[in-house]
């Protein structure tokens, strides 16, 4: 017990957190970043502690922190223009992004050659990759190689588009690739190398869902530093610790099954009041007055056309939904229509002219996160209970 009160402390900084940014984007549809600091703060020291009371390995524990000084670079290189705080733009985001850089490769210089017992000659080359790849994309974002002007149309050359886009899986499969080195080698971390393995591939997958726009920036950063700062079980569950013994997986589970009651609901509430749609519509969304789209919450589920005064419609098919997240663009948000009308004056005269508009629900996903965070805690994992009923 006397090894995992460090996770209870930072699940208490968790949940703290989850409630109040569930608040937030409750509010404002939105979670600044510098929100997240203190909880990810106290996680790191806790886990960090965890780390060193169960090994009493320097290596691991600068490990841990080299893979969170990654994506917390990278978040520093992918969110230009950031206008908070922590995140200035212009002289300033310049000047320290090398500050920054040289944070996010010492650590794991440290980690997989300075503290590790002997030098496994096989990272050479992977550490050679890493250091190339974020020195690289250091470079094209000092060099303002990434910056989009839309008022003069400029727009990010197809290399910055490519690399900007997909270069943190190349970081997230060396710190994978190296990890498993260093579980499998004689003087390496040994089995509680699997914490970083499991901690990598967790949010490298959730980080790339979000810069895909696959999932709400808050959501996956929730996921991400929940997986941060309480990578495990703080005390056995009531219906017992699943087999991975990962929580934010279990978290994501529980948050998964939860949030599914929604679209039923939503299902019910449809056929009750007969609207009708394609099937898979009526789970997920719900026709509102088109004069007064811009006080809902949603995304816009149907394209308009006017042609000789008739409006036409049709539902946004699946592919063409994801094609959309995937690029960023050519989704309507409600937000956006009551912040920004003038940019919308053409489609909200065809949403008035329509009546009614079809739109998607949007209850924030970091409530169900939050739900999902206490019932795994305290519970365990529904899925493996769901299961031990039926098998």
């Amino acid at each position: 017990m006397d090894l995992f009160w460090p996770m209870a402390v930072s699940a208490t900084a968790v949940l703290l957190t989850l409630i109040y940014t569930s608040y937030l984007d409750i509010r404002d549809r939105r979670v600044p970043f510098v929100h997240w600091m203190p909880m990810i703060a106290v996680g790191i020291c806790c886990t960090g502690y965890l780390l060193w009371q169960m090994t009493a390995n320097a290596s691991l524990v600068a490990g841990y922190l080299a893979l969170v000084a990654g994506f917390l670079y990278t978040d520093y290189l992918d969110n230009r223009g950031r206008t908070d705080s922590l995140y200035l733009t212009g002289y300033y985001r310049k000047q320290n992004i090398w500050i920054f850089l040289a944070i996010a490769l010492i650590l794991p210089a440290l980690s997989w050659f300075v503290l590790a017992p002997s030098i496994t000659i096989q990272i050479v080359p992977w550490y050679a990759m890493f250091a190339g790849i974020f020195g690289y994309i250091s470079w094209m974002e000092y060099k303002g190689r990434f910056d989009e002007d839309p008022k003069k149309k400029k727009k990010r050359d197809t290399m910055a588009e490519v690399l900007g886009r997909w270069y943190f899986v190349l970081i997230v499969l060396i710190f994978m690739i190296v990890t498993v080195q260093m579980l499998v080698a004689p003087d390496g971390w040994g089995s509680p190398a699997l914490v970083i393995l499991f901690l990598s591939v967790f949010c490298g997958v959730f980080y790339t869902f979000g810069r895909m726009h696959f999932f709400g920036g808050a959501d996956a950063w929730a996921l991400i530093f929940i997986a941060f700062a309480v990578p495990v079980f703080p005390f056995e569950p009531l219906l017992g610790t699943p087999p991975l013994g990962f929580l934010a997986f279990s978290v994501l589970i529980n948050a998964l099954l939860l949030n599914l009651v929604t679209p039923i609901g939503i299902f019910l509430v449809n056929v009750l009041h007969r609207n009708r749609a394609p099937l898979m519509y009526l789970f997920f969304g719900f026709p509102v007055q088109g004069d007064a789209i811009s006080k809902e919450w949603g995304f816009v589920m149907e394209d308009f056309e006017e042609k000789d005064g008739i409006v036409s419609r049709k539902f946004i098919g699946f592919w063409d939904a994801i094609r959309r997240m995937y690029a960023g663009e050519n989704r309507v948000y409600t937000k956006d229509l009551r912040e920004h009308p003038e940019e919308f004056r053409q489609e909200l005269a065809l949403y008035r002219k329509a009546g009614t508009v079809w739109i998607s629900y949007a209850v924030p996903f970091i409530i169900p996160i939050t739900a999902g965070f206490v019932t795994a805690i305290i519970f365990g994992d529904f899925l493996l209970i769901v299961m031990n009923i039926f098998v």
